[in-house]
């Protein structure tokens, strides 16, 4: 299919207004891996980390190379799953589309290809198409704002509040382009003349929803709209959790607005936390359905309680808008500081059941902090001076 696609005088057309293009036969690789497989998959991303991206289509392509395949049983299932969509036509409407709406390909080497999306491994994309300023995608900080559709006059006001302050600071604003608290977040950022990206499940030329078709022409304007999937792809259920994953991995922190107890936030919250990126959630009325979500998160997720774009920016480690130059805290040390009460004394062992850690762990820390004034012990076991903050 490489050699067809190369010698198609409207491909190449069509590719040169999309990309820089440096090698042609691994970007039309791409091209063609974006238009054959559905959004993480894992098999074609294991297939191209093993061989390339140029042998791995051949593999998925070429009924001739069948030696991998016949042993290969994922591989096998994949091919078949891929051979519906292998039809050249597909890949230069995909690209000619592309270039009718101005949106530009972004591949991993590229000089604006976010390395923080190379953490999804086997299930990254093969590459992005973007409409707007593709360097956002690297600006750095990027804060994920995301929640429910159907959010309530107090989601979206704290959304707002939130973004636009987060923008206004400096920040770039990621959500999914839907309505309610990803809308409110959106607007918020442009209202203060901040950046913002929208991650769609669609084609970047189709906006979805239609109500955010003017929002999503000023984002693509000042900011930029992003997809994994091919112009002219339709948003499906499948892919909306899919995007998801890119709006987490491409964040260094994710935060939760208001989310109902099955909302397709928490699915952005898991691949956060997955990733080990920060997590935080608004908390809302114990009676709100609409916030149940957000209490679960806090309660089973270990999301990080925020009420204030302050303690947002904490989640990055960043204080007051600016870069905390302190390293970012033990991960021991937390869940031991957590653990410890200025009201209440605890044993070593006691310590080990609420935080997890080794009693040896503990005993090693608490002996640091203990010379530093940090905690005291009494007939009882450890506490916390009042005064200081061990999570650090």
């Amino acid at each position: 299919m490489i050699e067809l696609l190369r010698s198609d005088a409207t491909v190449r057309s069509a590719l040169d207004a999309t990309r820089d293009t440096v090698d042609l036969d691994a970007d039309l690789a791409r091209v063609v891996w974006s238009v054959l497989a559905e959004p993480g998959d894992g098999v074609a991303g294991s297939l191209i980390a093993e061989l390339g991206v140029v042998d791995a289509l051949s593999v998925a392509c070429d009924p001739r190379d069948g030696g991998l395949v016949a042993s290969n049983r994922a591989v096998s299932e994949g091919r078949s799953r891929w051979g519906t969509r292998a039809d050249p036509r597909r890949v230069i409407d995909a690209i000619s589309a592309a270039r009718d709406v101005g949106a530009r390909l972004v591949l991993p080497g590229d000089r604006e290809w976010p390395p923080a999306i190379d953490d999804l491994g086997v299930h990254a994309p093969t590459l992005l198409w973007v409409r707007g300023d593709r360097a956002l995608l690297s600006a750095e900080p990027r804060v994920a704002i995301v929640g429910a559709r159907a959010a309530s006059g107090y989601g979206e006001m704290l959304a707002a509040d939130f973004a636009g302050d987060l923008a206004a600071g400096g920040a770039v604003i990621v959500s999914g382009g839907a309505y309610g608290i990803d809308g409110a977040a959106h607007r918020a950022a442009l209202s203060v003349e901040g950046k913002t990206i929208a991650f769609l499940a669609g084609g970047v030329d189709r906006a979805y929803p239609q109500g955010h078709q003017h929002l999503l022409r000023r984002i693509a304007d000042t900011g930029a709209v992003v997809s994994e999937v091919p112009c002219g792809t339709a948003p499906t259920k499948w892919r909306f959790l899919s995007r998801n994953r890119l709006i987490a991995a491409l964040s260094q922190a994710t935060v939760v607005v208001e989310a109902g107890w099955r909302s397709g936030s928490l699915n952005t919250a898991g691949h956060a936390a997955a990733l080990g990126r920060p997590l935080g959630a608004v908390p809302g009325p114990v009676t709100s359905a609409a916030s149940a979500g957000c209490h679960r998160l806090l309660r089973e997720y270990d999301a990080r309680c925020v009420t204030t774009s302050a303690e947002i920016r904490e989640l990055w480690g960043v204080v007051g808008g600016a870069a905390d130059a302190a390293p970012r805290p033990d991960a021991d040390q937390v869940r031991l500081g957590d653990a410890l009460s200025v009201r209440a004394s605890f044993s070593v062992v006691e310590l080990s059941r609420r935080s997890g850690l080794a009693p040896e762990r503990i005993s090693s820390l608490l002996g640091i902090w203990e010379l530093e004034g940090r905690v005291r012990r009494d007939e009882r076991g450890w506490r916390r001076e009042s005064d200081t903050d061990t999570r650090r």
